[in-house]
């Protein structure tokens, strides 16, 4: 028997004109019962059998491949529970709860704070006090939702002062030497399009840069990925938050990062400016 190179043998190249036929046949049969009007064809176990076909039932479904969204997930999740046991430094001994970070797995923004508060450290959430309340606000300017971003910080426990657990405080080189290999890992599983650190301490752990003064406004990058310091929304909060040039200092790093992105600015600069320094207020 010869070989072909597709693997066939002559005897089963012979039979395809044969099984095109029937198949043409079949098909034309097909339509035509459809144009009479019948929807419907009965054929019993047998003769199935006798096709060497099997029931639907029978057909055992594919299972669905993992999405990249899904996959991204369970890897968070499984640095959240490896957070959740960490014992690196000192910190763990006065928290609550981590605050590992939450939202869109596969995000085109991430934010980086500095590290977890009162609110947050009850909660296990990141910027879920008035800082955050004014971060929601700031992220909905830009026509975001926080389910559309992710939201994280340099440390996942709460450093405060003395370890009494009152007064919040940054966290020290070694605190965050010893919490950042977590957001290195949770940035490699995001993959964000751009990354915006909030505040001095945020863009000092990811970047070794100081004097957030200076670099707000100005285009990073974190390996590959870009990167816009601006202030800490905390920052904008002091004083009761009545220095407007700080929040149009924020926009306006805020519309760079839309720019970057390719999206539009939702409203007039000076409308969202508005809009995101009336948190201040409430």
């Amino acid at each position: 028997m010869t070989v072909y190179p597709g693997g066939a043998p002559e005897k089963s190249r012979a039979s395809v004109p044969d099984l095109r036929s029937l198949v043409e046949g079949l098909t034309a049969y097909l339509e035509t019962l459809r144009e009479t009007g019948v929807k419907d064809i009965e054929l019993d176990r047998e003769t199935l059998h006798e096709l060497g076909l099997a029931p639907v039932s029978a057909i055992p479904a594919p299972t669905p491949s993992p999405t990249p969204w899904r996959e991204a997930a369970e890897q968070l999740a499984a640095i959240a529970r490896e957070i959740a046991g960490c014992r690196r430094c000192p910190l763990h001994q006065t928290r609550t709860k981590t605050v590992p970070g939450q939202g869109c797995p596969q995000p085109d923004i991430l934010f980086v704070g500095e590290g977890p508060g009162r609110d947050e450290d009850l909660q296990g959430l990141a910027f879920v006090g008035r800082a955050g309340a004014l971060l929601t606000r700031m992220i909905k300017a830009m026509g975001l939702t926080r389910d559309e971003v992710f939201i994280a910080n340099i440390v996942k426990c709460r450093p405060t002062v003395d370890g009494a657990g009152v007064r919040d405080r940054p966290p020290t080189p070694e605190e965050m030497a010893a919490c950042l290999p977590y957001l290195r890992a949770q940035i490699a599983v995001l993959r964000p399009r751009v990354i915006i650190t909030l505040g001095a301490t945020a863009l000092e752990g990811l970047l070794g840069l100081k004097g957030i003064k200076r670099q707000r406004g100005q285009w990073r990058e974190y390996e590959g990925i870009p990167l816009m310091p601006t202030y800490h929304p905390s920052y904008l909060l002091r004083g009761g938050g009545d220095d407007t040039a700080r929040y149009w200092e924020v926009w306006d790093d805020l519309v760079a990062v839309l720019t970057q992105l390719g999206r539009p600015t939702p409203m007039p600069a000076a409308v969202q400016r508005r809009d995101i320094n009336t948190t201040a207020s409430q």
